[in-house]
């Protein structure tokens, strides 16, 4: 019987061995294409309601309401009372200055206002305003409408925000 040398074994076992390790994990899967939101329906009413939430209080000479997300600290949209005036001040957060007509779409229809101030810089950024008499009829359709209004200015996304009694409180408070 013929010997092989232990070295030759030594080198047998070890091939033999790695031969026996696991294959190389599988490469990670491609990203997702980037998605685009899906188109808005015709009809605003059928638009998601943007996320957060409507915050009342006093202000110095009036009243505001704000809507935003609660944690996130940017305000999406504020209703400002200035009492000594009667005038509402509507100011839709915007990432770059705009102007023309701000829009707000009701259950009872649209109204079209001015953009008096196209970058009113605030702690979250820019905002669309208009200014509107606190005996506007449009601010009660957007504080009566059924369940939402929308908000619309130019380059914006829409704002679809619920329709909470903080709205009517500021407008109240302007009359008053």
């Amino acid at each position: 019987m013929k010997r092989f040398p232990i070295h030759s074994l030594a080198a047998v076992a070890l091939l033999t061995l790695a031969s026996c390790a696991a294959p190389p994990p599988p490469a990670p899967p491609a990203p997702p294409p980037l998605a685009h939101p899906a188109p808005l329906s015709a009809d605003w009413r059928d638009w998601p309601v943007s996320a957060g939430g409507w915050r009342y209080g006093a202000v110095a000479g009036g009243s505001l309401a704000s809507f935003g997300e609660a944690g996130v600290g940017a305000t999406k949209l504020t209703l400002r009372c200035e009492k000594a005036t009667r005038r509402i001040f509507v100011s839709r957060a915007v990432s770059a200055p705009v102007a023309g007509q701000m829009t707000l779409r009701t259950s009872f229809g649209a109204a079209s206002w001015p953009i008096e101030s196209d970058a009113v810089p605030t702690d979250s950024g820019q905002n669309a305003v208009a200014i509107r008499a606190a005996a506007d009829a449009a601010l009660d359709q957007m504080a009566f409408s059924r369940g939402r209004f929308a908000i619309e200015v130019p380059g914006a996304a829409p704002l679809v925000v619920p329709a909470w009694a903080e709205v009517g409180r500021v407008i109240e408070d302007c009359r008053s």
